[in-house]
Parts: structure tokens; C-alpha cells; sequence
């Protein structure tokens, strides 16, 4: 069965890529390509063209930006669409709140802070290390149009680090900085986590851990947007089967 799929920011970097990848993937068909028509992603336009696509679309991807992506996707619950999401900024509680919209609709929702493969393979293994080092620090590195810092792939690796951290038990990490706090980050559950912005960067991060004489570094680079591409695809074909929210990829790849 072909699968019907709209693509929500599809004027954006990250849109285009989703259009073009989805164009020519056998199994799918782009029937829409929806962006806000006045150039303001706040005008509601958004919300109409999602409404007129229910019954034409089976799944839609969103790359929009942090500000209007949570109002789409219950756009897209409300008209029986079921949402694959990349873009950032998603709180416990916005997930709560698309977690509440999906209930009873036997639809599911795919939202992933990264669909770089190396990424979710990065987060994984940062959270298996996590249990094993004293130390443990998280570097996001990206292009300087990003509109939020530090990115989702940051966080939610900083998560996972504090949730293997504290099931095994640790104390907290060692750190006697007194003055001059504010460069040591953000503060995400007790990892710090750095944000750069720097031209010519797409998607990075690096993931520290220390021990005493000893050093474990995790690395994971996108240099192009095509990297995103089967993580994109995969989440698209999986969606329909898995009702209710997913958050990442890692369900998905077993």
C-alpha cells in the first residue's frame, strides 16, 4: 500500500530534503507540501491548509520551527493525520499534552529530537557508558540559523546520561566551580550541556566521559541533511503501527 504523505515546512531546508526523499521512495507519495503562506509561521495559515488535507494524507512530517510546531501536530491529531516530527524545543510537558490529544484516536505520532542513524546510535551508547565514568559532559555543535539552544539531540542525550546515571546509584558529578557558573552551561538533570553556533557546522555533537586517568569520547557528525533522510523515512513507514506517542527512534530500530 502506498502511503499518502503531506510535509509541513516544506519550503525550509529540512522540508525540501523530506519532499525530495519522499518523492523518490516507491512506497510513498507526496500529496502535499503545506508552509505558511504570508511568511508568518504564527498566522494560523498553517492550521487551515492541515485541516483541508484530513482524509487526503496518512502521515505528515513537520519541520517547522520550536514556536508553532506543537499547535501543528495537534492540527494534524485533529484532522486523523498521524505526525512524524524533527523539529526541537518539545518539553515533558507538550509531549504530555500530544500524548493526551492521541488517546482513544488509535493514532501514533513519531517525534525524534535526531533521525541521524549515528545520532540515536550516539544517545544509546552515551547512556550505556553512563553507569561506567565520575564524569560526564555533552557538546552540541551547530549552523547559526538554529533557533534553539542546546539542541533536542543535547537534551534528550543528557536524559538519558542522568536516567542510567541515577539507576545505578551515582552521586552526583564532581565540579568545584565557584565563580564564573554561567560557562559551565546549561544544566540538564545535573549534565552540563554546551551549545556552539558556528558557520559552516550543520549537526554535531560530542559526548565526554571521564574517570581518573582515563577518557571515553562519543562523536556523531551530519555534514549534509541527507544523513536525516532514512531515519525520516523509516518513522514515516512506521508510524501507522505504532499507536500513541513515540519519542526518538530507538523503538523503531529495535
Amino acid at each position: 500500500m502506498t502511503l499518502r504523505v503531506a510535509v509541513v515546512g516544506a519550503r525550509g531546508r529540512m522540508g525540501r530534503q523530506v519532499c525530495a526523499a519522499v518523492t523518490g521512495a516507491a512506497d510513498l507519495e507526496l500529496v502535499a507540501e503545506v508552509d505558511p503562506s504570508s511568511g508568518d509561521p504564527a498566522s494560523g495559515r498553517t492550521a487551515e491548509e492541515i485541516a483541508a488535507l484530513a482524509g487526503a494524507v496518512d502521515v505528515a512530517v513537520d519541520f517547522t520551527v520550536p514556536s508553532v510546531t506543537e499547535a501543528n501536530v495537534h492540527a494534524l491529531i485533529e484532522a486523523g493525520i498521524a505526525p512524524v516530527v524533527g523539529t526541537t524545543g518539545w518539553t515533558e510537558g507538550s509531549l504530555d499534552r500530544v500524548r493526551a490529544a492521541l488517546d482513544g484516536t488509535g493514532l501514533g505520532a513519531v517525534i525524534a529530537p535526531n533521525f541521524a542513524l549515528s545520532a540515536v546510535l550516539a544517545m544509546r551508547f552515551a547512556a550505556m557508558a553512563a553507569p561506567y565514568f565520575e564524569s560526564a559532559e555533552v557538546i552540541e555543535l551547530h549552523h547559526p540559523n538554529k533557533v534553539d539552544a542546546p539542541s533536542g539531540t543535547a537534551m534528550h542525550t543528557a536524559r538519558g546520561i542522568a536516567s542510567a546515571r541515577a539507576r545505578a546509584g551515582l552521586d552526583p558529578m564532581p565540579d568545584a566551580t565557584e565563580t564564573g557558573f554561567e560557562a559551565r552551561g546549561m544544566d540538564v538533570d545535573g549534565v552540563r550541556v554546551h551549545a556552539v553556533r558556528q558557520r559552516g557546522l550543520v549537526a554535531h555533537e560530542e559526548i565526554l566521559f571521564g574517570n581518573p586517568g582515563e577518557q571515553l569520547t562519543i562523536r556523531t557528525d551530519s555534514f549534509d541533511r541527507a544523513s536525516f533522510m532514512p531515519g525520516v523515512l523509516l518513522a514515516v513507514r512506521a508510524v501507522a503501527g505504532r499507536p500513541g506517542l513515540t519519542v526518538g527512534l530507538d523503538p523503531l530500530l529495535g
